[in-house]
């Protein structure tokens, strides 16, 4: 089973940056998309930024500019480079990943690390 990893996340002042990271254990094979969704206190959680098989990248239109997605195929690994933060931007960050199995995909998230942006 895959499992998933985040650190990075904690407290900035708007217009900071900080760096998440996601490391992959347990599993070396392919992503059929490995990313990064968020969840702030009373929304449902929303897409920020993913990789697809492939390496074409979607990132959510209010972080486009200011958020950068990376991976590291050798450390099996995905990054989110977050530049001009905005108190909007607090939420809790969960990396995700989709997996093929078979002629199917499974769902794997992460526990979650906390961003919080001052203003």
């Amino acid at each position: 089973q895959v499992q998933l990893v985040e650190s990075g996340g904690g407290l900035v002042q708007a217009g900071g940056s900080l760096r998440l990271s996601c490391a992959a254990s347990r599993y070396t094979g392919r992503f059929n998309a490995i990313g990064w969704y968020r969840q702030a206190p009373g929304k449902q959680r929303e897409l920020v930024a993913v990789i697809n098989d492939g390496d074409t990248t979607n990132y959510a239109d209010s972080v486009k500019g200011r958020f950068t997605i990376s991976r590291d195929n050798a450390k099996n690994s995905v990054s989110l480079q977050m530049n001009s933060l905005k108190p909007e931007d607090t939420a809790v960050y969960y990396c995700y990943a989709l997996v093929p199995v078979s002629t199917t995909a499974f769902q794997y998230w992460g526990q979650g690390t906390q961003v919080t942006v001052s203003s």
